[in-house]
């Protein structure tokens, strides 16, 4: 899968050996992306306010400051708009669906061989939510579950719009059907793209479509 390769990326994990075999894997695939590395959740969360926008957090799941989901549901609060996906030892299905039900962007065990991992990076770069095949688990029904959780997520009033952009609709012409000025539109997608998970309005249209959602 061809995707444009992230400008910097930063990998959170309290082991060395780990960060060194993540950041071997873009420095073969994306050799111009810069890696930032944090050993903490409060390390990663300086790195962010001091550094600016990454393209992708790559999160440990067990890392010696957080709990359970807590590092993931701390990025995703401060960073909203920053994909995480993340990667740990654990397989556990109910870990793996609680993640993404949370807003991670993908979660990849780090059992995966190397081609895999780089596989499933690209496709949440290229706005997929990952999902690992997990023994005795129904993929798809996973995913369909975070993509629902997500747009749970929304406000009633982003939900009427999230529907308009299924149904095609530019901001003006929604602008027009719900007697709003084109500025709080604006204001109603970026909410969406953010709640989502996604950086365009296709990629939000394409994940409500693989629930049927119509608004």
């Amino acid at each position: 899968m061809a995707v444009n390769g992230p400008d910097r990326v930063l990998i959170v994990d309290d082991h060395s050996l780990v960060r060194d075999g993540l950041r071997s894997i873009f420095d073969d695939a994306f050799p111009s992306c810069t890696i930032l590395e944090a050993d903490s959740l409060e390390a990663a969360l300086n790195t962010l306010e001091q550094e600016g926008d990454v393209d992708l957090v790559l999160l440990d799941l067990n890392i010696p400051d957080v709990s359970h989901l807590s590092g993931l549901e701390a990025l995703r609060d401060r960073f909203p708009a920053t994909p995480v996906v993340m990667v740990s030892g654990v397989t556990d299905r109910k870990v793996v669906r609680d993640a993404l039900a949370a807003g991670a962007a993908g979660f990849v065990p780090k059992s995966l061989k190397r081609a895999a991992i780089l596989d499933a990076l690209n496709q949440v770069l290229s706005g997929e939510i990952y999902m690992p095949e997990l023994e005795g688990d129904d993929s798809a029904a996973a995913e369909e579950d975070a993509i629902r959780s997500r747009i749970d997520s929304l406000t009633p009033q982003q939900r009427v719009v999230l529907g308009h952009l299924v149904a095609g609709r530019l901001n003006k012409q929604i602008a027009y059907e719900l007697d709003v000025s084109m500025t709080t539109v604006k204001a109603h997608v970026s909410a969406i793209l953010q709640k989502m998970n996604v950086f365009s309005r296709t990629q939000a249209v394409i994940m409500a479509g693989k629930i049927g959602f119509k608004g």
